[in-house]
């Protein structure tokens, strides 16, 4: 099993001059550990349910373009990206340039956007969330195409491009890894077996997130994909540092119903020493389940 690292917290000692070095460190001192992925929010505000929306937030895909500078190893993605913010074409555009820049390190993390405060604030439209699904369906196809040597039209019914020109073509073939989160039954899950590499799921319980792999199978077999080509991943609040035993004993059970990664988000005001003691901790030992 492998751990991943998510940095969701930029209220931090030192102010917006401290960004930058701090991000840095943490994202060094997690390679440094063995973190297999590291990932950052995709929100213009920061969430209301971890601070207040005047707390520092930091563009997403910016910011990975700063630590595909400072990294070698580690894949780097947003957890996860929201559909409504980058019209599709540009946004293959922007996650195939982290690709090539980080050397074939990106992952393309998307979902159906939630944060309807942000989106009034800075003025961008919301629409209902069954469209949402549907720009967000339309959105990996369009990346699909544009990852291939189809350069023609795309005809969707609410994003038309006359041509799907991407050059280069991303390091990663056939293009960067698609990780959809959430774990919605009917739409999530179901965009997951048809257009996804991995998933994302929030840490409900071991028989929760069993369910959640069964829908997954469920929408494989209907559309004759390979489940066990999916990579499973999930997201918890739990702070290994905590109690690693029992952290590490839960994990167990994880990767006994087929969690392959879990992600985890620095709970310190030093996020990059907090990660050194984690992954000292708990990646060795997690590398064994």
């Amino acid at each position: 099993m492998r751990l991943g690292i998510h940095f969701a917290n930029f209220t931090l000692p030192g102010g917006p001059e401290a960004l930058a070095p701090t991000l840095a460190a943490t994202a060094e001192a997690a390679e440094a550990g063995g973190v297999s992925l590291f990932t950052l929010m995709d929100h213009w505000f920061q969430m209301e349910s971890l601070a207040t929306s005047f707390d520092p937030m930091l563009e997403g895909y910016t910011s990975l373009g700063f630590l595909a500078g400072k990294t070698k190893t580690m894949r780097l993605g947003l957890l996860v990206t929201g559909v409504t913010y980058r019209h599709p074409g540009l946004l293959a555009k922007i996650v195939t340039t982290l690709d090539v820049l980080s050397e074939g390190r990106a992952m393309l993390g998307i979902g159906a956007a939630w944060y309807e405060r942000e989106h009034l604030g800075l003025g961008v439209p919301y629409p209902d969330i069954s469209e949402r699904f549907e720009r967000l369906e339309e959105t990996l196809q369009i990346c699909q195409q544009m990852w291939s040597d189809n350069t023609g039209p795309y005809d969707g019914t609410h994003y038309q491009l006359a041509e799907t020109i991407c050059v280069p073509q991303p390091l990663q073939k056939p293009g960067p890894p698609i990780m959809i989160g959430g774990s919605g039954e009917k739409k999530t899950l179901r965009l997951v077996a048809q257009y996804g590499n991995a998933c994302n799921i929030f840490d409900i319980g071991v028989e929760g997130v069993a369910h959640k792999l069964d829908v997954l199978r469920g929408h494989c077999d209907a559309l004759g994909t390979d489940y066990d080509a999916i990579e499973k991943t999930l997201i918890t609040g739990a702070d290994a540092l905590d109690a690693p035993d029992t952290f590490l004993a839960t994990m167990e059970q994880y990767a006994a119903i087929g969690i392959e990664l879990v992600t985890t988000a620095p709970s310190s005001p030093e996020p990059a020493a907090w990660v050194a003691r984690t992954t000292e901790a708990v990646v060795p030992r997690l590398s064994a389940i």
